[in-house]
């Protein structure tokens, strides 16, 4: 009785062993490959998030300023996201006129693609 249970542990101890190794090799492998594919394609984005984050920086800037230029217009009040040329004007201006002003000045900075314009007017305080 006492051999059968040694020689079943044994059997099973050496079965799990070499199943163990058996797929430690193919999988290691497969592992290797797809660490180095998985690194591969987050190198390639990630290097060029940096990029595109700086464009988009550099582009909202630009935007600002040439706002900012404009002395009739409160800049303050006005938020620019620029996503790949594209770029959203949120906020307020203190009359409807500025709002299509502010616009046209957007759409002439060099690099930008198309603007939405999500401007509203300022509502005065004394409710009038």
């Amino acid at each position: 009785m006492m051999n059968s249970r040694v020689a079943g542990l044994v059997f099973a101890t050496l079965v799990a062993m070499a199943s163990m190794s058996a797929w430690a090799q193919p999988q290691a492998a497969a592992s290797d490959s797809a660490g180095a594919q998985a690194a591969s394609a987050m190198a390639a984005p990630g290097a060029a998030a940096p990029t595109s984050r700086q464009a988009n920086r550099a582009l909202r800037r630009k935007v600002y300023a040439a706002i900012g230029k404009d002395k009739s217009i409160n800049a303050g009040n006005i938020s620019v996201i620029a996503k790949g040329g594209a770029v959203t004007l949120n906020g307020s201006v203190a009359d409807a006129a500025q709002i299509g002003k502010v616009e046209e000045i957007a759409r002439g900075v060099p690099g930008v693609t198309s603007v939405t314009n999500k401007l509203t007017v300022m509502k005065s305080f004394g409710g009038m």
